[in-house]
Protein backbone atom coordinates (compact mmCIF):
# COMPACT_ATOMS: atom_id res chain seq x y z
CA UNK A 1 0.00 0.00 0.00
CA UNK A 2 1.49 3.34 -1.05
CA UNK A 3 2.07 6.13 1.45
CA UNK A 4 -0.56 8.38 -0.17
CA UNK A 5 -3.27 5.70 -0.04
CA UNK A 6 -2.27 4.83 3.54
CA UNK A 7 -2.56 8.45 4.75
CA UNK A 8 -5.84 9.09 2.95
CA UNK A 9 -7.44 5.99 4.46
CA UNK A 10 -6.32 7.17 7.90
CA UNK A 11 -8.00 10.50 7.14
CA UNK A 12 -11.16 8.62 6.18
CA UNK A 13 -10.94 6.76 9.49
CA UNK A 14 -10.87 10.03 11.43
CA UNK A 15 -13.91 11.32 9.56
CA UNK A 16 -15.78 8.10 10.24
CA UNK A 17 -15.18 8.30 13.97
CA UNK A 18 -16.39 11.90 13.92
CA UNK A 19 -19.80 11.23 12.40
CA UNK A 20 -20.38 8.27 14.72
CA UNK A 21 -19.63 10.56 17.67
CA UNK A 22 -22.28 12.99 16.43
CA UNK A 23 -24.87 10.18 16.50
CA UNK A 24 -23.76 8.98 19.93
CA UNK A 25 -23.73 12.51 21.40
CA UNK A 26 -27.18 13.38 20.08
CA UNK A 27 -30.20 13.38 22.36
CA UNK A 28 -32.24 11.38 19.84
CA UNK A 29 -29.83 9.03 18.10
CA UNK A 30 -32.37 7.80 15.58
CA UNK A 31 -33.15 11.33 14.39
CA UNK A 32 -29.43 12.13 14.26
CA UNK A 33 -28.66 9.11 12.06
CA UNK A 34 -31.54 9.98 9.72
CA UNK A 35 -30.45 13.62 9.50
CA UNK A 36 -26.88 12.63 8.61
CA UNK A 37 -28.11 10.25 5.93
CA UNK A 38 -30.39 12.91 4.42
CA UNK A 39 -27.68 15.59 4.51
CA UNK A 40 -25.21 13.28 2.76
CA UNK A 41 -27.78 12.65 0.02
CA UNK A 42 -28.30 16.38 -0.57
CA UNK A 43 -24.57 17.00 -0.86
CA UNK A 44 -24.19 13.98 -3.16
CA UNK A 45 -26.95 15.27 -5.45
CA UNK A 46 -25.18 18.63 -5.73
CA UNK A 47 -21.77 17.10 -6.50
CA UNK A 48 -22.77 14.22 -8.79
CA UNK A 49 -23.16 16.30 -12.01
CA UNK A 50 -19.49 17.28 -11.77
CA UNK A 51 -17.87 13.84 -11.40
CA UNK A 52 -17.48 10.77 -13.62
CA UNK A 53 -20.51 8.47 -13.50
CA UNK A 54 -20.29 4.75 -12.64
CA UNK A 55 -20.52 2.18 -15.43
CA UNK A 56 -23.70 0.21 -16.01
CA UNK A 57 -22.00 -2.95 -14.70
CA UNK A 58 -21.95 -1.45 -11.19
CA UNK A 59 -25.68 -0.71 -10.97
CA UNK A 60 -26.66 -4.05 -9.37
CA UNK A 61 -24.10 -3.37 -6.65
CA UNK A 62 -25.62 0.07 -6.10
CA UNK A 63 -29.04 -1.51 -5.62
CA UNK A 64 -27.70 -3.97 -3.06
CA UNK A 65 -25.78 -1.22 -1.30
CA UNK A 66 -28.93 0.87 -0.93
CA UNK A 67 -30.58 -1.95 1.02
CA UNK A 68 -27.52 -2.76 3.13
CA UNK A 69 -26.79 0.88 4.00
CA UNK A 70 -30.40 1.37 5.12
CA UNK A 71 -30.06 -1.57 7.50
CA UNK A 72 -26.70 -0.24 8.68
CA UNK A 73 -28.02 3.21 9.62
CA UNK A 74 -30.89 1.73 11.60
CA UNK A 75 -28.59 -0.63 13.49
CA UNK A 76 -26.11 2.16 14.34
CA UNK A 77 -28.85 4.14 16.05
CA UNK A 78 -30.26 1.07 17.80
CA UNK A 79 -26.86 -0.11 19.08
CA UNK A 80 -25.90 3.32 20.44
CA UNK A 81 -29.21 3.57 22.24
CA UNK A 82 -28.43 0.43 24.24
CA UNK A 83 -24.64 0.59 24.68
CA UNK A 84 -21.82 3.12 25.06
CA UNK A 85 -19.97 4.17 21.96
CA UNK A 86 -16.84 2.72 23.61
CA UNK A 87 -18.47 -0.75 23.45
CA UNK A 88 -20.70 -0.69 20.36
CA UNK A 89 -18.27 1.09 18.02
CA UNK A 90 -15.33 -1.32 18.62
CA UNK A 91 -17.52 -4.40 18.27
CA UNK A 92 -19.02 -3.17 15.00
CA UNK A 93 -15.76 -1.98 13.50
CA UNK A 94 -13.46 -4.65 14.94
CA UNK A 95 -15.34 -7.74 13.85
CA UNK A 96 -16.04 -6.62 10.29
CA UNK A 97 -12.42 -6.56 8.99
CA UNK A 98 -11.84 -10.20 9.92
CA UNK A 99 -15.03 -11.21 8.11
CA UNK A 100 -13.92 -9.20 5.07
CA UNK A 101 -10.42 -10.72 5.16
CA UNK A 102 -11.81 -14.25 5.30
CA UNK A 103 -14.32 -13.63 2.50
CA UNK A 104 -12.23 -11.43 0.19
CA UNK A 105 -10.24 -14.40 -1.12
CA UNK A 106 -13.45 -15.84 -2.55
CA UNK A 107 -14.96 -12.50 -3.59
CA UNK A 108 -11.87 -10.93 -5.16
CA UNK A 109 -9.38 -13.80 -5.50
CA UNK A 110 -7.03 -11.68 -3.40
CA UNK A 111 -4.58 -13.58 -1.22
CA UNK A 112 -3.16 -11.40 1.52
CA UNK A 113 0.56 -11.68 2.27
CA UNK A 114 1.47 -12.96 5.71
CA UNK A 115 2.17 -9.42 6.91
CA UNK A 116 -1.28 -8.39 5.70
CA UNK A 117 -2.93 -11.09 7.82
CA UNK A 118 -0.86 -10.05 10.83
CA UNK A 119 -1.87 -6.41 10.38
CA UNK A 120 -5.56 -7.26 10.03
CA UNK A 121 -5.41 -9.54 13.08
CA UNK A 122 -3.65 -6.91 15.22
CA UNK A 123 -6.16 -4.21 14.30
CA UNK A 124 -9.20 -6.43 14.85
CA UNK A 125 -7.79 -7.95 18.02
CA UNK A 126 -6.90 -4.60 19.50
CA UNK A 127 -10.31 -3.16 18.69
CA UNK A 128 -12.21 -6.12 20.11
CA UNK A 129 -10.12 -6.23 23.28
CA UNK A 130 -10.97 -2.57 23.80
CA UNK A 131 -14.66 -3.31 23.50
CA UNK A 132 -14.72 -5.73 26.40
CA UNK A 133 -12.68 -3.71 28.89
CA UNK A 134 -15.22 -2.43 31.38
CA UNK A 135 -18.03 -2.64 28.87
CA UNK A 136 -21.16 -0.59 29.41
CA UNK A 137 -24.28 -1.79 27.68
CA UNK A 138 -26.92 -4.48 27.51
CA UNK A 139 -26.74 -7.84 25.79
CA UNK A 140 -29.15 -6.41 23.26
CA UNK A 141 -26.73 -3.58 22.50
CA UNK A 142 -23.86 -6.04 22.06
CA UNK A 143 -25.98 -8.27 19.86
CA UNK A 144 -26.99 -5.36 17.65
CA UNK A 145 -23.36 -4.30 17.32
CA UNK A 146 -22.33 -7.82 16.25
CA UNK A 147 -25.20 -7.98 13.78
CA UNK A 148 -24.14 -4.65 12.33
CA UNK A 149 -20.57 -5.95 11.97
CA UNK A 150 -21.93 -8.59 9.58
CA UNK A 151 -23.82 -5.90 7.66
CA UNK A 152 -20.67 -3.75 7.49
CA UNK A 153 -18.63 -6.66 6.13
CA UNK A 154 -21.31 -7.44 3.55
CA UNK A 155 -21.64 -3.90 2.22
CA UNK A 156 -17.84 -3.51 2.22
CA UNK A 157 -17.43 -6.54 -0.03
CA UNK A 158 -20.39 -5.50 -2.20
CA UNK A 159 -19.19 -1.93 -2.64
CA UNK A 160 -15.59 -3.00 -3.17
CA UNK A 161 -16.79 -5.02 -6.15
CA UNK A 162 -19.10 -2.21 -7.24
CA UNK A 163 -16.40 0.44 -7.09
CA UNK A 164 -14.06 -1.67 -9.18
CA UNK A 165 -16.78 -2.41 -11.74
CA UNK A 166 -17.83 1.25 -11.88
CA UNK A 167 -14.61 2.73 -13.21
CA UNK A 168 -15.55 5.79 -11.15
CA UNK A 169 -15.34 5.06 -7.41
CA UNK A 170 -16.12 8.62 -6.32
CA UNK A 171 -19.24 8.76 -8.48
CA UNK A 172 -20.21 5.31 -7.21
CA UNK A 173 -19.89 6.38 -3.56
CA UNK A 174 -21.96 9.52 -4.20
CA UNK A 175 -24.72 7.40 -5.73
CA UNK A 176 -24.62 5.17 -2.65
CA UNK A 177 -25.26 8.22 -0.46
CA UNK A 178 -28.03 9.49 -2.72
CA UNK A 179 -29.86 6.18 -3.11
CA UNK A 180 -29.70 5.33 0.59
CA UNK A 181 -31.66 8.40 1.71
CA UNK A 182 -35.16 7.67 0.26
CA UNK A 183 -35.66 4.25 1.92
CA UNK A 184 -34.18 5.54 5.18
CA UNK A 185 -36.58 8.51 5.19
CA UNK A 186 -39.58 6.34 4.33
CA UNK A 187 -38.69 3.94 7.13
CA UNK A 188 -38.12 6.84 9.55
CA UNK A 189 -41.52 8.38 8.80
CA UNK A 190 -43.19 4.98 9.13
CA UNK A 191 -41.53 4.47 12.50
CA UNK A 192 -41.89 7.96 13.99
CA UNK A 193 -44.44 9.74 11.83
CA UNK A 194 -44.08 12.88 9.66
CA UNK A 195 -42.94 14.90 12.67
CA UNK A 196 -39.48 13.40 12.36
CA UNK A 197 -38.84 15.60 9.33
CA UNK A 198 -39.15 18.72 11.45
CA UNK A 199 -36.85 17.25 14.09
CA UNK A 200 -34.29 16.44 11.42
CA UNK A 201 -34.37 20.00 10.09
CA UNK A 202 -33.64 21.38 13.55
CA UNK A 203 -30.40 19.43 13.66
CA UNK A 204 -29.31 20.33 10.15
CA UNK A 205 -25.92 21.74 11.19
CA UNK A 206 -24.73 18.57 12.89
CA UNK A 207 -26.37 16.57 10.13
CA UNK A 208 -24.45 18.45 7.46
CA UNK A 209 -21.14 17.95 9.26
CA UNK A 210 -21.87 14.27 9.81
CA UNK A 211 -23.13 13.83 6.25
CA UNK A 212 -19.98 15.33 4.77
CA UNK A 213 -17.93 13.14 7.07
CA UNK A 214 -19.58 9.84 6.21
CA UNK A 215 -19.75 10.60 2.49
CA UNK A 216 -16.11 11.68 2.23
CA UNK A 217 -14.89 8.85 4.43
CA UNK A 218 -16.61 6.19 2.38
CA UNK A 219 -15.65 7.75 -0.93
CA UNK A 220 -11.97 7.72 0.00
CA UNK A 221 -12.21 4.11 1.20
CA UNK A 222 -13.85 2.92 -2.03
CA UNK A 223 -11.26 4.77 -4.11
CA UNK A 224 -8.52 3.08 -2.07
CA UNK A 225 -10.12 -0.34 -2.67
CA UNK A 226 -9.51 0.09 -6.40
CA UNK A 227 -5.77 0.48 -5.71
CA UNK A 228 -5.10 -1.89 -2.80
CA UNK A 229 -6.52 -5.19 -1.44
CA UNK A 230 -10.02 -4.68 -0.08
CA UNK A 231 -9.27 -6.51 3.18
CA UNK A 232 -6.27 -4.29 3.94
CA UNK A 233 -8.19 -1.09 3.23
CA UNK A 234 -11.16 -2.26 5.29
CA UNK A 235 -8.91 -3.07 8.26
CA UNK A 236 -6.95 0.17 8.04
CA UNK A 237 -10.16 2.19 7.90
CA UNK A 238 -11.16 0.66 11.20
CA UNK A 239 -8.26 2.41 12.91
CA UNK A 240 -10.99 5.00 13.29
CA UNK A 241 -11.24 3.52 16.79
CA UNK A 242 -8.05 5.44 17.63
CA UNK A 243 -9.92 8.66 16.94
CA UNK A 244 -13.16 7.36 18.46
CA UNK A 245 -11.35 6.61 21.71
CA UNK A 246 -10.09 10.19 21.94
CA UNK A 247 -13.58 11.52 21.17
CA UNK A 248 -15.14 9.20 23.77
CA UNK A 249 -12.80 10.51 26.47
CA UNK A 250 -12.46 14.19 25.57
CA UNK A 251 -15.88 14.99 24.10
CA UNK A 252 -18.39 12.43 25.35
CA UNK A 253 -16.85 12.08 28.82
CA UNK A 254 -16.72 8.28 28.75
CA UNK A 255 -14.12 6.44 30.85
CA UNK A 256 -10.97 5.42 28.96
CA UNK A 257 -8.44 3.57 31.15
CA UNK A 258 -4.87 2.44 30.59
CA UNK A 259 -5.99 -0.90 29.21
CA UNK A 260 -7.78 0.80 26.36
CA UNK A 261 -4.69 2.90 25.76
CA UNK A 262 -2.70 -0.34 25.50
CA UNK A 263 -5.26 -1.70 23.02
CA UNK A 264 -4.84 1.47 20.98
CA UNK A 265 -1.12 0.69 20.84
CA UNK A 266 -1.87 -2.77 19.42
CA UNK A 267 -4.10 -1.20 16.76
CA UNK A 268 -1.38 1.29 15.86
CA UNK A 269 1.10 -1.58 15.46
CA UNK A 270 -1.37 -3.30 13.13
CA UNK A 271 -1.63 -0.17 11.01
CA UNK A 272 2.17 0.01 10.81
CA UNK A 273 2.37 -3.62 9.68
CA UNK A 274 -0.23 -2.96 6.96
CA UNK A 275 1.78 -0.01 5.75
CA UNK A 276 4.80 -2.27 5.30
CA UNK A 277 2.89 -5.25 3.85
Amino acid sequence: MSASVFLLVLFAAALHAGWNAIVKGAGDKFVSAVTICFAAAIVAALVLPFVAQPARESWPYLGASMILQTIYYSLVAAAYKRADMSLAYPVMRGTAPMIVALASGLAFAELLPQAGWIGVALISGGILSMAFLGRHGSRAGLGLALLNACVIATYTLNDGMGARASGAPIGYSLWVSLLTAPPVLVWAVWRRGPGILGLALRGWRDGLIGGLGTMTSYGVALWAMTLAPVAMVAALRETSILFATAISALVLGEAVGWRRVAAVGVIACGAAVLRLA
